[in-house]
């Protein structure tokens, strides 16, 4: 990817994670990044263009983190843990009119989220739940499909303005209570140990 291309993404990406998205004109933009909107326009045909290009990149972005947090974890219950950590920091500073935005204003950036939580994060859930199973840290009667989908709809719910207004709820807050609900539903008495350990020692 050009170099100037990618610093556009971050640094656009990181403008509108603050101030949102609707809000925020070209020209608005462009004086926050300290270049002209030839500049911009240079490398993405229009705002659309460009928020697409923003949430392609974090979804890659995210991917990747996802996997390498996976990867360097060690059972089921790590692997959560870890990838909550990781959710939380990332959407702890995210405007909350963000989500509102691409989904009324950018329908195919909305497809992109949409697909990547249907997709990937689904998948994820799924596979940890299988390796839960198999590691004895969670319940053998779970079904591991209905749960991942139970989990990437309320998702949706998270980002609900009608049951979680902002700032009386903000997302660090509510996905954290999310992911403690979800744990403790998954857990059989192997994993409660566990888990209350990593609770005491503050890792959790």
């Amino acid at each position: 990817m050009d170099e100037k291309r990618l610093e556009i993404l971050e640094r656009a990406g990181s403008v509108y994670m603050r101030l949102g998205i609707k809000s925020v004109t070209m020209d608005d933009l462009a004086r926050e990044l300290g270049i002209s909107k030839k500049t911009i326009y240079k490398y993405f045909d229009d705002k659309s263009d460009l928020v697409h290009s923003i949430v392609e990149m974090k979804m890659q972005m995210d991917q990747a983190l996802c996997m390498n947090c996976i990867n360097q974890s060690g059972n089921a219950i790590d692997d959560l843990i870890q990838v909550s950590k990781l959710v939380a920091e990332h959407i702890g500073n995210v405007n909350p009119t963000v989500f509102h935005d691409v989904k009324k204003y950018h329908s195919d950036a909305w497809q992109l989220m949409e697909s990547h939580r249907w997709g990937f994060v689904l998948n994820m859930i799924v596979s940890n739940i299988e390796k839960g199973k198999e590691e004895n840290l969670y319940r053998n009667d779970l079904n591991a499909e209905v749960i991942g989908r139970l989990y990437v709809s309320s998702i949706d719910t998270l980002f609900n303005p009608d049951i979680f207004p902002w700032p009386k709820f903000t997302f660090q807050e509510v996905y954290s209570e999310l992911i403690r609900f979800h744990i403790k539903g998954l857990v059989n008495d192997n994993g409660l140990e566990y888990l209350r350990q990593k609770i005491y020692n503050g890792e959790f």
